[in-house]
């Protein structure tokens, strides 16, 4: 794995509730920081408050391998009720790219989550620079958080409105 792949990493579930109710759930910024991940607090920036092309907020992140750093998040897509895409960093390179992802299922709905590394540079290309035979490592490892960040978030959202039975 390379960070010139742009690897992504997803994740879903389904949900006991209606599609309009998830999408209510997973257009909240503050969502992550409440299940176990990196992101510890979101905030809408320029009198944004609700997910359309175009808002930006600030996340506040901590990892006990990486310590506390800030992003500037920009909505890049979305598609009411359906979609919703954010990027960290400039449009024509960003870091990361996130999503999440809502669709009807017979039992209530689907939800998606998946962020894809960006072309843009970040801490983790200098890494991968100094180190360039560990690279494959390294990115797998940071895939791994994001894959456990974006479960915990899933997991939260089915304690929330539960899940069909089985």
């Amino acid at each position: 794995m390379r960070l010139r792949d742009n690897p992504t990493v997803e994740v879903s579930t389904v949900l006991a509730c209606t599609p309009e109710q998830a999408w209510d759930l997973v257009t909240d910024i503050e969502l992550p920081t409440r299940a176990d991940g990196e992101l510890q607090r979101a905030e809408w920036l320029d009198g944004a408050d609700r997910v359309t092309v175009g808002a930006r907020f600030r996340g506040y992140n901590a990892s006990e391998h990486m310590g506390e750093w800030q992003t500037e998040c920009e909505v890049a897509e979305v598609e009411d009720g359906r979609r919703w895409v954010w990027r960290v960093g400039p449009a024509e390179a960003p870091l990361t790219v996130w999503g999440f992802e809502v669709d009807p299922h017979r039992d209530g709905a689907t939800v998606r989550q998946w962020g894809k590394v960006g072309g843009g540079r970040s801490p983790l290309n200098d890494l991968a620079e100094q180190r360039p035979d560990r690279e494959g490592g390294l990115v797998a490892g940071r895939m791994a958080v994001w894959r456990a960040g974006m479960a915990a978030n899933l997991e939260y959202l089915e304690q929330t409105v539960g899940t069909p039975a089985q």
